[in-house]
């Protein structure tokens, strides 16, 4: 999956059960970020000694969007914490930029296995309208993001700024999808073994799903 791209999200549905469903990868940036954004688009403006609204043009601001939540108590995702809003995400595998070892940025794969067994990142999603590209407008969509947390001893030589948060057992699925907050939160604690996790090669290219 890529950001800004539609992939599959599992959530609860209204009988309990567990539901699939599409969202683009990135959740709303917050007004700051939209804020300075345009303010880099007005002095690019400025300089060429072309007029702008301001109102319209912080409206229309494309939103980059925020692929990795951090810091859960941040007021601008306090808003997510509801069960109605928690989700998984399946994966086989993820990349990182490698930001430490050689510092090429190029991306380097994990996973729990040669194989690419199934896992499950936890993660939040919401239903929001943005501007995405000035050229298609304002659209509504669903779209989510997944917790992060430390790096473990796999990740940290290339990233050692942080890794997603893996849901390891149907308990802590469970807890993740149904748990009151706190209890839900307690699993960005949760770091995956080293034991569990290894480095692969480059999985084939797929194309992404169109948003």
């Amino acid at each position: 999956m890529y950001p800004n791209y539609a992939a599959p999200t599992v959530r609860l549905g209204a009988d309990g059960g567990h539901e699939v469903h599409l969202a683009r990868w990135g959740m709303p940036s917050s007004h700051e970020r939209l804020l300075e954004l345009a303010q880099k688009r007005i002095a690019r403006l400025e300089k060429a000694g072309k007029s702008y609204d301001f109102d319209e043009l912080l409206r229309m601001e494309p939103d980059p969007g925020v692929t990795n939540l951090r810091n859960l108590s941040s007021p601008h995702w306090r808003r997510w914490q509801a069960v109605e809003n928690r989700c998984l995400v399946p994966i086989t595998a993820f990349s990182e930029p490698d930001q430490d070892l050689t510092r090429s940025l190029k991306p380097v794969w994990f996973s729990q296995g040669d194989t690419r067994p199934l896992a499950y990142f936890a993660g939040v999603w919401t239903a929001h309208a943005c501007v995405k590209t000035i050229k298609v407008g304002w659209e509504e969509c669903e779209f989510f993001g997944f917790l992060t947390t430390d790096a473990n001893a796999v990740v940290k030589p290339f990233h050692k700024k942080a890794m997603p948060v893996f849901l390891r057992t149907a308990e802590e699925v469970e807890t993740w999808l149904t748990a009151p907050w706190k209890e839900a939160a307690a699993l960005q604690k949760n770091i995956l073994p080293d034991e569990d996790l290894k480095v692969i090669d480059t999985p084939p290219k797929r194309e992404p799903v169109a948003a």
